[in-house]
């Protein structure tokens, strides 16, 4: 091989070495790149599917007659488990259990009393907790039936729960009062704010407004700014309205834009002692009334407030990263009614009863009473849902 020939054949060798170079170059960061993108994506899809999730179920007002406290009173004590004995396997199936204790539990040593003001045995409290109920409203217009006595007893029997047990409305402290408790299950966090339109007249001491939540406009501002970012789940519990009403007044439709506005996620509504709709506003689930849970209240017009609801809905939360959402999922409502006999001048066989179990022996009416009051709830939209009655 001649030099010049053996010089061309070196060039070649080189061009060839240094073109692989090139394209080694060019290729590796993209393989590089590659097997990044996959794995950021791989996190990113890990992060996407982090879940939470709450069930819950609300009922309304605990109305507790002297037929009811009565009826409950067996072997020198009272036990309400009889009344309860259809609801409880149902709450027992829910992470968070609502409900409205309309009338004070100041028990027995004050002295119990019926209408205008009551008080009530702590013994209903008892069987209610074993039933599975969580979550309890104390702010009433009957927070303020017996006084100052019978809020002392109230305290006396909430607080040694105020670790297990939500309440919120009623205090015996400033500090109490001050001090938002936010719980934790599911990897979820959750409070309530509670408050009620008024005290029937009955003044609250002054200096001692903590005995009761008195709504207004600005104090609930204070308070869902003082909490909003430290919870997943805000719920606010209304005393408000007008009694006998299956429509919500004008000011219930605008505090319920403003809580929702705020960030009320659920806006749980009692006194009116009948059903009024749920709805939307927003994000926000709006129930207006969930009516009476258990009470002996004469029916004002065909059986308006023995037919009452429970709604039940799940809060998931989703995390993507540092970022978390709550929604609201499932929601459903059941109507449930007030069974009880009456005979020989007394009330008796208190008992609530779903629509689901409900037959002619409870009310020869009762599929008329569903078509009739599952409207109500549906008054503001049709597809809110509500369980079928037997």
């Amino acid at each position: 091989m001649t030099k010049r020939k053996l010089r061309v054949k070196r060039i070649l060798i080189l061009l060839l070495i240094i073109f692989l170079i090139i394209i080694l170059a060019l290729t590796i960061p993209k393989l590089t790149t590659k097997k990044e993108t996959k794995k950021q994506k791989t996190q990113e899809v890990k992060e996407e599917v982090k879940t939470s999730k709450l069930s819950m179920l609300m009922v309304g007002d605990a109305l507790i007659h002297g037929s009811v406290y009565r009826d409950a009173y067996k072997n020198g004590k009272y036990d309400f488990s009889s009344q309860l004995e259809l609801i409880k396997p149902i709450v027992k199936n829910y992470d968070l259990a609502f409900y409205n204790q309309e009338t004070i539990l100041g028990g027995t040593d004050l002295g119990l009393s019926d209408y205008p003001t009551f008080n009530s045995p702590w013994e209903f409290g008892d069987n209610m907790l074993d039933a599975g109920f969580n979550i309890v409203n104390l702010a009433t217009n009957h927070t303020m039936d017996r006084g100052e006595k019978a809020i002392l007893k109230s305290c006396e029997y909430w607080n040694p729960k105020k670790e297990k047990i939500l309440f919120a409305g009623s205090y015996c402290s400033k500090e109490d009062r001050d001090e938002i408790k936010i719980f934790e299950k599911n990897g979820i966090k959750y409070t309530m704010l509670s408050y009620t339109y008024g005290t029937n007249g009955i003044k609250v001491p002054e200096g001692k407004e903590y005995y009761v939540n008195l709504y207004s406009d600005e104090k609930a501002k204070e308070d869902i700014e003082k909490v909003r970012d430290k919870v997943d789940l805000l719920l606010i519990s209304m005393h408000w309205g007008i009694e006998y009403k299956t429509e919500p007044t004008e000011e219930q439709k605008r505090e319920a834009k403003y809580l929702s506005d705020l960030g009320a996620d659920i806006i749980i509504g009692t006194h009116p002692h009948i059903i009024e709709p749920v709805t939307y506003i927003d994000d926000t689930l709006v129930i207006y009334s969930l009516g009476n849970f258990i009470s002996a209240q004469s029916t004002n017009s065909d059986y308006n407030t023995m037919v009452e609801l429970m709604t039940t809905i799940d809060i998931v939360k989703e995390t993507k990263g540092s970022k978390s959402t709550i929604k609201l999922e499932n929601l459903n409502n059941e109507l449930l009614y007030n069974y009880y006999t009456k005979g020989s001048g007394k009330w008796y066989n208190f008992k609530v009863v779903p629509f689901s179990e409900m037959n002619t022996n409870y009310n020869p009416d009762y599929k008329r009473l569903y078509d009739k009051y599952s409207k109500v709830v549906k008054l503001y939209d049709e597809n809110i849902p509500v369980k079928e009655a037997a």
